[in-house]
């Protein structure tokens, strides 16, 4: 079997990016802070660990039951006076909207951070329809003005400096050059003030569904959720089947866990709870709502007795920037919605199985994606399952094949350890690693005399 497509253009590009000091540079500059403010973050806690297992115990409890979740978060939601659509996949959930969009004749769309609607490209899909599509969430909307995907979870211009934004603004909308960061920000408000009022349709994601009271919870640092909600008349939430805690009151565990590692924070600027459209007495909201329930394999992960507890993930973004692989190639080198430790576990089993296994060997299974989780999957451990599963269904090459059977071979054999000396072995190393390897590395030298060989000489003749 042959290399897939993107396993080679995953190296190459791996191979690229992870020797571009520059970039190298902006990610240790921006991971740096972000570690410095979640050490901060975190001593609100006095028993973090507990925390931890409990958040843990929950999700993994819901994943478990997942079904009963749905049904009681369903009944709950059509209660409030929301619309519920069920996708099976992508392009049945892309079908849907814009079935929403022509029936009320929707022309705008303001878009709150999402990476469900990334996976989805519900961007692409609406502007090909006629529907001007914008991002704003600052990040989201820069890496949009870029022609780019989102480099990371949480912070998706991560990758950027502040410089090459300023570019960015000064060649799309003309504005003066080398503006401060806060003239950057000022200037996004204004556009997207514009935007907001001019919207008919908003489309929002959703961090946790409150299985007991029917409603959305989204968290977010700059409002513009909010005003997403507020302004147009329609609202569309689209969220994964895996996004259920079972009450309102599990949030005062999520929200502060979300907060401190995922930015650091104490608490997320804003939260909000949205039960529904907008009720006659209430001033502003959606005279419609519609929430998009997307499965796209996510059952296909829930078949996994092992690798379902991956569904517990509540997209802090901790094991991408704790991850040293993550921090050397970046978030763009994946060409995956969800990139680092978490959507090396999961792409493979939303997406398909055999192109995308090469992702769960990108990992030196240190485990440091692991003791930062905040839910406590076990991510190093279901790389390595992945790992298993993949060579379970036949998935590698016969080069690799034939090179474990003889290297186990021989392994298992210490005469022929002995047998050669290290000039041959250097030679036959040459030969079959320097290509894994890589060409900026130098394989290191074998010895001419094995541990064992040296040490009968030393030894030889103690016994008499």
């Amino acid at each position: 079997m042959k290399r897939s497509v993107q396993n080679k253009e995953f190296l190459k590009i791996a191979e690229k990016v992870a020797f571009d000091e520059e970039h190298r540079k902006k990610l240790k500059f921006n991971i740096s802070r972000y570690d410095a403010a979640v050490t901060r973050g975190k001593k609100i806690y006095k028993n973090l660990e507990m925390a931890r297992q409990t958040a843990g115990y929950i999700k993994y409890k819901v994943i478990n039951d997942l079904e009963k979740y749905l049904v009681e978060f369903e009944k709950n939601y059509l209660k409030n006076g929301g619309k519920i659509i069920w996708a099976r996949d992508a392009g049945e959930a892309l079908a849907e909207i814009l079935t929403i969009v022509k029936k009320h004749g929707l022309k705008a769309m303001v878009k709150s951070k999402s990476m469900i609607t990334e996976e989805i490209e519900l961007n692409a899909f609406l502007e090909k329809n006629g529907v001007e599509a914008v991002e704003t969430d600052l990040g989201e909307f820069i890496v949009q003005q870029a022609g780019q995907k989102p480099y990371h979870i949480v912070t998706p211009a991560m990758h950027m400096s502040k410089e090459e934004i300023a570019a960015l603004y000064h060649e799309k909308f003309g504005v003066e050059e080398n503006l401060s960061p806060e003239q950057l920000t000022n200037y996004t408000r204004e556009l997207l003030r514009d935007k907001f009022v001019a919207a008919d349709l908003g489309v929002s994601g959703a961090n946790f569904l409150i299985a007991d009271t029917g409603s959305v919870a989204l968290t977010e640092n700059e409002g513009n959720a909010l005003l997403t909600m507020s302004f147009p008349k329609v609202h569309i939430a689209i969220s994964g089947i895996e996004k259920i805690i079972p009450s309102l009151t599990d949030l005062d565990l999520y929200w502060p866990l979300l907060a401190t590692h995922g930015t650091g924070q104490l608490m997320t600027v804003y939260n909000s709870i949205i039960s529904g459209p907008r009720k006659e007495n209430e001033k502003d909201g959606p005279e419609e709502m519609y929430l998009v329930l997307l499965d796209n394999g996510r059952t296909e992960l829930l078949a996994k007795e092992r690798q379902r507890q991956a569904l517990s993930c509540i997209k802090c973004g901790a094991c991408l920037n704790a991850c040293p692989v993550y921090k050397n190639v970046g978030g763009h080198t994946y060409a995956t919605t969800y990139s680092g430790p978490i959507g090396s576990v999961i792409t493979p089993h939303l997406k398909d199985f055999k192109s995308f296994k090469h992702l769960s060997y990108a990992s030196s299974l240190c485990g440091k994606c692991t003791e930062v989780c905040p839910v406590k999957i076990p991510l190093h451990e279901l790389l390595l399952v992945n790992r298993n599963d993949a060579v379970k269904n036949g998935y590698f090459t016969f080069m690799e094949h034939q090179s474990i059977r003889w290297s186990t071979f021989a392994l298992q054999s210490r005469k022929m350890l002995d047998m050669a000396g290290g000039k041959s072995k250097n030679m036959a190393a040459g030969m079959f690693a320097s290509k894994t390897w890589g060409p900026r590395r130098e394989l290191p030298q074998i010895a001419e005399k094995s541990f064992s060989q040296l040490w009968k000489e030393k030894t030889a003749g103690k016994d008499k």
